[in-house]
């Protein structure tokens, strides 16, 4: 009887151990260096994180649910579909193939290359995890409520080519993070509370567009101005002051647009400004301008539209400004002009809008009480230029695409300072 129990007892735990669960534990690191640990039953694990997406698509979710984070407000609701691993599926976000010869480039894969929330007046700020989205072309955030100031971690986004941040509201020194992006063309940071000095190296950055006007920057322009290769400038509506810089070095042909307007410049407009050869649009108004206008304007054959009013110029307005060829518009309103050529009174009949109130011509309307006539304010003899009959050698009639080292160009309209 004894010996018949011990057989069926070893019976049963024969039995036992051919049913008993294989246990085995595995350890596995994820891309942000946490340990997980798994414990495997009958052969059958836990699935990684890395079998169900792309590391890329992992540190871009990441990256977009952070920022979703320190978003506050949304009251358009397009956060709500920021949910899921599935970051092509969100609202605002673009994808698309990664360019040939990186690293993650498949073309069964896709990472995010464009985000466009303009007018979604979102709340919040920017986040140092948006360097994470490697590929990124494009970041338009244009007319929400961001604020504070942009990430340093933003030079490391190599593919971006547009940034606009503009009608927000971002406030500190000028971001020197976007000038370290190295593909950079287009730069929009108006509307805003940036303030401070614009630094040198803005202008010599290779971007096709700059818009830092509606902010509170101030000091003096650099002088690498002239050497930017931007199609369009707008510095108007900030605070700088002092004069425009003067350059004896290469200048650019370049720009089309250049708008000064709005701020608290003052003394000459440098002879250079003539030496812009495609330019199509100048505005120089509101601003404290004196003396009288270059003759070197009349290299400006391009020229469409040209704002100097609200100055403190005077003289007789020079004839071969009057007979520019493209012009659309001229306006010289509310300076201290005492004349102008008949080529002027025949901008009418070109169809130009000619816009000259607010000065001292005699027997004209809409001019000046002649009390303000007599004495015009902040008169500089340097800035006292004697009218040339003849246009000046211009750079682009001559060949070239501006005033090239070494090269200087005589301006007998100009007047020395006396000692």
């Amino acid at each position: 009887m004894q010996t018949c129990f011990l057989l069926l007892l070893l019976l049963l735990l024969l039995l036992a151990s051919f049913h008993l669960p294989h246990l085995t534990s595995s350890a596995s690191i994820d891309i942000g260096g946490v340990v997980n640990v798994g414990v495997w039953f009958s052969g059958k694990g836990p699935s990684s994180s890395s079998s169900s997406s792309t590391s890329s698509t992992i540190s871009e979710y990441a990256a977009l649910q952070a920022w979703k984070s320190a978003i506050t407000e949304d009251p358009s609701g397009i956060l709500t579909t920021w949910v899921g691993s599935n970051v092509c599926s969100y609202k605002g976000i673009f994808c698309s193939t990664p360019p040939e010869g990186t690293a993650s480039f498949s073309s069964h894969s896709t990472v995010v290359s464009a985000i466009d929330l303009n007018h979604r007046n979102l709340k919040g700020s920017l986040v140092p995890e948006l360097a994470a989205l490697s590929h990124l072309s494009i970041l338009h955030l244009n007319s929400n409520r961001f604020s504070g100031q942009v990430p340093d971690a933003f030079r490391e986004l190599q593919y971006l080519t547009e940034l606009d941040l503009s009608s927000n509201q971002f406030a500190g020194p000028f971001p020197f993070a976007t000038l370290l992006i190295p593909n950079l063309v287009y730069l929009d940071l108006r509307f805003n509370s940036f303030s401070g000095e614009v630094p040198d190296e803005l202008f010599e950055k290779e971007l096709d567009a700059i818009f830092l006007n509606n902010n509170q920057f101030e000091g003096q322009i650099p002088v690498s101005l002239w050497s930017s290769p931007a199609s369009v400038i707008t510095l108007a509506n900030n605070r700088f002051s002092g004069s425009l810089p003067s350059s004896f070095g290469y200048m650019s042909s370049r720009t089309r647009e250049l708008l000064f307007l709005n701020n608290k410049l003052t003394g000459c407009i440098p002879d250079e400004v003539g030496f812009l050869g495609d330019i199509e649009v100048l505005d120089l108004s509101f601003n404290s301008f004196t003396g009288h206008l270059p003759s070197s304007l009349s290299c400006l054959s391009d020229i469409e539209v040209l704002n100097i009013a609200h100055n403190q110029l005077s003289g007789a307005l020079p004839e071969l400004v009057c007979d520019l060829k493209s012009l659309l518009n001229l306006t010289v309103s509310f300076n201290f002009f005492s004349g102008f050529s008949q080529d002027c009174d025949k901008l009418s009949f070109r169809n130009v809008g000619f816009d000259f109130s607010g000065n001292c011509v005699s027997g004209r309307n809409m001019q000046r009480p002649p009390p303000q006539c007599t004495g015009v304010p902040g008169v500089d003899l340097s800035c006292i230029r004697i009218p040339s009959p003849q246009a000046v050698a211009c750079p682009k009639v001559m060949g070239q695409s501006g005033v090239l080292p070494g090269l200087s160009f005589s301006l007998p309209s100009a007047v020395p300072p006396l000692p």
